[in-house]
């Protein structure tokens, strides 16, 4: 089924770049507030540049009311932003990756240089099992009461069926990207795990044993964005946003074929992948098969490294783990890369899909 989207211009007509993100340690469980720890997060990502709250032009927040559990939940998380001087803002009931994506639009009318954008979320406090069903629609897929555990086995399964994934891949995407994350401080789940004895725990639902899943976690995410001078000004090395789009499919899985991803194809393809070789892949893939599908989708080759910082198998904090891929590629960027692509998703079954490149210029 071809997805309907509505598509921007990808190439904008003023530079825009990532100049700075932070994030908060990925945890299991936090006493912290949400507005806690956007505090810190935005702090974090603010001083290293010389920047404070004050020289902040527009503000977009990622969140979601059914994980916080309260209405309106992001009016409270303004508080971390700062009441003055007065700002313009905005909220998306979307993961962190989607508020950048509005920031990003935002900046091209040009009256404006500086954005800070967050994406936010604490999983431990509800069950997923009873709380993600409530977002799916309300007549024929809330009553089954299928959580995202299930919609991902049926994926998996699909998968496997088609010849594209098998058990034994799954598992070594699972052990490569916990290995990864112990490089990473900020990794809630890390480790060097052999594929062999990963294959002989018992499923939680099959095809999908505990590896293939990603762990509850809670985090947040703060990133700064500036026009093209502004940037320059405040980065040696900006990771400069060339390619920017997002695409969705029919919200019920039942009509779509769960061995493609057309939503992120057209999405790269707008964005402009196919105009350059990326060194780095973020992808976010909160399950094993989800990885082999992108990879397979966007036709990465084996020499991109892909999820090199553990990715959503190693942190998976809602509202926030597709805004860290796209902080994960900006790092390989300022680090001296030349090209890196940001992948975030929503809904089940890959869904809805986002597309972010980024280039050293």
């Amino acid at each position: 089924m071809a997805a309907a989207t509505r598509h921007v211009e990808s190439s904008p007509s003023t530079d825009i770049a990532v100049v700075g993100w932070a994030q908060s340690p990925m945890v299991r469980r936090t006493d912290l507030s949400e507005t806690q720890l956007l505090l810190r997060v935005i702090t974090d990502a603010l001083e290293p540049l010389g920047l404070t709250r004050a020289d902040i032009d527009f503000t977009c927040l990622g969140s979601c009311d059914y994980i916080t559990g309260q209405a309106f939940s992001f009016v409270s998380n303004l508080d971390a932003i700062g009441a003055w001087p007065p700002k313009r803002d905005s909220h998306v009931e979307m993961d962190g990756a989607w508020a950048l994506y509005e920031a990003w639009l935002r900046l091209q009318e040009g009256d404006i240089e500086i954005a800070v954008v967050t994406g936010s979320g604490r999983s431990s406090t509800g069950d997923p099992s009873l709380i993600y069903p409530m977002e799916m629609d309300p007549f024929y897929l809330a009553p089954l009461g299928v959580d995202p555990l299930t919609f991902a086995a049926l994926q998996a399964r699909a998968l496997i069926g088609a010849g594209i994934a098998d058990e034994r891949a799954m598992a070594e995407v699972a052990a490569r990207s916990r290995r990864a994350a112990m490089a990473n401080p900020n990794a809630q789940v890390a480790g060097d795990f052999d594929v062999d004895v990963l294959l002989a725990e018992n499923y939680v639902r099959e095809p999908l044993r505990r590896h293939d899943l990603p762990p509850i976690t809670d985090g947040a995410g703060a990133m700064v964005l500036a026009t093209g001078a502004r940037a320059r000004e405040l980065r040696d090395r900006p990771a400069f946003i060339t390619g920017f789009d997002h695409r969705t499919e029919c919200h019920n899985p039942g009509y779509r074929d769960l061995t493609d991803s057309p939503s992120t194809r057209i999405a790269a393809t707008a964005a402009g992948l196919g105009a350059g070789a990326v060194e780095v892949a973020e992808l976010q893939a909160a399950f094993t098969h989800e990885e082999i599908l992108l990879r397979r989708v966007l036709e990465l080759d084996d020499d991109v490294t892909v999820n090199g910082s553990g990715g959503a198998l190693a942190s998976n904090p809602i509202m926030a783990t597709g805004l860290a891929r796209i902080g994960y590629a900006a790092d390989h960027i300022f680090g001296g890369g030349t090209r890196a692509l940001a992948h975030s998703t929503s809904g089940p079954c890959l869904q809805q899909n986002l597309i972010c490149i980024l280039e050293g210029k």
